[in-house]
């Protein structure tokens, strides 16, 4: 019986292969076939007609090659076909599976597909561009799940929890009002994020009766997700739709961003990486069992040097062929720094602007040493990528792990500087006293585009749930206030501001804190309520046309930020103040004040006394002005922000 277990065994010492032709290479005369594993004693490829069908057409021994390779040529077009792998090392046969980058599979990923990849583009996909959008601090990201977005019966999307479904545009709820991608417009996104798309294990892709999962559990890390798909059975569907959806959010304004999973994969002792190598892609503890750091049972050794090729060339894959537009990488802090910069230098040979962040954490204890981390504080180390900011989503509502816990816009005084910190997207800022910042006693960002602020994402509690736990006799409009506070100052602050869908509506799940596989009734969009969220949803659009119409508040120069925001010496519990000065990052205003009141009651501000325009009071903004007044003292209304301009 074999040994899931790894002691004393040099992983290092295997041998690893640089060239780029490994997997299954199509073309109408011939398939180039080569594959990696070293311990291997024989390797047999088999061909299939159909998914169900148990009797291969051909069965194939690979020939032993350089550098623990195997491989083989096949003469003719076999273009259609379903394939698979079966190695046999000394402990005896492993399972059958695709190659560990198949980049097309049949329905549930269980067998590779061939395909002729120019088969796959939509028309004028050669003419299809990324977003035009190249400085991070520009992006507005909305991160969203393809099911939750469309699958409620009154979207008025036609193709219900399917990739198509983002692809439809003039959709309206039963009122008539917006959904989809033109709700999306309406608020000014620039940026989609897409929850997993890569084809994972839990769904059944067979299976018509709802079901439901994140998809963080990775199984082909290279193919599109079958669940999606209008035929889950044809491995060119699933990626035409992809390809489609992309092509539609370009021609839309939008970039898109694919949330990657290389920390971990779905199935452990039968994934695909160990019917190859066993034990070679994971991390193993001292006792030589599988280490955990991902929560999963189980964590990628990302500096080995074929797991580290794997992630870089699957990454680039994905950029290339996709045109996607960014990566966000789930438990970034269990790959390690090298891989990270790795990525970055493959991903500027297509497109340098292609953004990069993640989060810059882990779930459990590795054996990968801390200096060693893509964690947030060693965000210093990596090349322009981005970290989550958790200090300001702490900051802001409390810990997302204590649903009783307060935050700045709860009601909570004497942490403010952690806001602060956040304000100056997580640089080195004269005006930080980083000993009270509590969650980063340094600054872990070279410059504002390394820092995503956020206050809500798919994790934990929706913002609004959070709210309802940690004020439950907080009131309906008090609950809004806060919302728009939170919301407010996301895209008030320097760094990438992210935003979870269905913030602004008030989003709910129930008071479910961790809904990655409850049913469409949990996690769902429920655009038959967008009628409620009227004042809301136009707040949240008013706050992203400030940012795009005055760069004051997105620059992307650590020095700038430095000399051009300033914090108010005088501390008022529960008040936030800066000022953006001297036309900060060419802003056509001189000087913009900007004032956060996170307490239950008004608060009187003593400021230079100048003719103001003010732009947000009360809960309520308006980017061209609200009035004008010339005073040396405000009054800040309570749980809500205040922005004066001088014009």
């Amino acid at each position: 019986m074999r040994q899931w277990t790894f002691q004393n065994i040099d992983f290092k010492s295997y041998p690893s292969y640089s060239g780029e032709d490994l997997g299954v290479v199509w073309s109408k005369e011939q398939l180039k076939i080569r594959i990696w594993a070293p311990t291997a004693e024989e390797v047999i490829f088999r061909l299939y007609d159909s998914a169900e069908t148990n009797q291969p057409e051909q069965s194939i021994s690979l020939r032993k090659s350089v550098s623990g390779t195997w491989e083989f040529q096949l003469e003719g077009n076999y273009e259609g076909l379903l394939y698979t792998f079966q190695v046999r090392d000394e402990a005896g046969w492993l399972n059958e599976c695709p190659d560990i980058g198949a980049k097309a599979t049949g329905v549930n990923g269980l067998r590779g597909m061939i395909l002729n990849p120019a088969l796959t583009n939509p028309e004028n996909w050669e003419k299809d561009r990324r977003s035009a959008v190249v400085k991070p601090t520009d992006m507005v990201i909305y991160e969203l799940h393809i099911r939750d977005y469309s699958i409620s019966k009154d979207s008025g999307i036609v193709h219900k929890g399917k990739y198509l479904g983002l692809t439809e545009t003039g959709t309206v709820n039963p009122e008539g009002l917006s959904t989809g991608l033109d709700h999306m417009k309406y608020l000014g996104i620039t940026h989609i994020h897409l929850l997993p798309i890569a084809d994972f294990y839990t769904v059944d892709e067979t299976k018509t009766s709802p079901q439901y999962n994140w998809g963080y559990d990775p199984l082909n890390f290279n193919t599109p997700e079958g669940w999606y798909a209008s035929n889950p059975y044809d491995g060119c569907t699933r990626i035409t739709e992809v390809k489609n959806v992309v092509q539609t959010l370009h021609n839309q304004g939008f970039g898109v961003i694919m949330d990657v999973v290389y920390n971990h994969s779905g199935l452990i002792f039968d994934s695909w990486f160990n019917q190859f190598v066993p034990g070679y892609y994971y991390r193993q503890r001292e006792n030589g069992t599988l280490s955990d750091a991902s929560g999963c049972g189980n964590e990628l050794a990302t500096e080995r040097a074929m797991v580290r090729k794997f992630i870089v060339d699957s990454v680039a894959w994905w950029a290339e062929e996709y045109h996607l537009d960014g990566f966000r990488f789930d438990l970034m802090g269990i790959i390690d720094i090298e891989t990270m910069n790795q990525i970055r230098k493959r991903l500027d040979l297509i497109d340098p602007n292609i953004f990069m962040y993640g989060e810059g954490w882990i779930a459990a204890e590795s054996p990968l040493a801390e200096n060693l981390r893509a964690t947030k504080l060693n965000t210093l180390r990596l090349d322009r990528i981005a970290s989550f900011c958790d200090d300001m989503r702490d900051g802001l509502k409390g810990s997302p792990f204590n649903k009783y816990s307060h935050g700045f816009i709860s009601g909570l005084t004497l942490r403010e500087e952690k806001i602060k910190f956040s304000i100056t997207g997580a640089i080195k800022h004269p005006d930080i006293f980083y000993d009270y910042v509590e969650t980063s006693r340094q600054p872990w960002a070279n410059s504002p585009s390394q820092c995503v602020n956020y206050v809500s994402c798919h994790d934990n509690y929706t913002l609004f749930d959070k709210l309802q736990y940690s004020c439950p006799e907080a009131t309906s409009e008090e609950i809004d206030r806060m919302t728009r506070l939170a919301i407010g100052m996301i895209l008030t602050a320097q760094g990438v501001p992210f935003l979870h869908s269905g913030v602004e509506m008030h989003r709910s799940k129930g008071g479910h804190h961790d809904s990655y596989r409850s049913p469409d009734e949990v996690n769902q969009i429920e655009w038959g309520k967008k009628s409620n969220f009227g004042g809301l949803i136009r707040f949240t659009k008013n706050c992203i046309d400030l940012r795009r119409q005055h760069p004051a508040f997105r620059m992307s120069d650590s020095d700038m930020v430095r000399e051009k925001l300033s914090f108010y010496n005088k501390y008022i519990p529960g008040i936030i103040a800066y000022q953006l000065k001297d036309h900060a990052n060419s802003d056509q205003w001189k000087n913009i004040l900007v004032l956060f009141n996170g307490n239950n009651y008004s608060v009187e501000y003593e400021i230079p006394l100048k003719k103001w325009l003010i732009v947000a009071q009360n809960g309520e903004i308006i980017p061209q002005g609200i009035s004008h007044v010339t005073t040396g003292i405000v009054r800040i209304h309570h749980c809500s922000m205040m922005i004066l301009a001088e014009e």
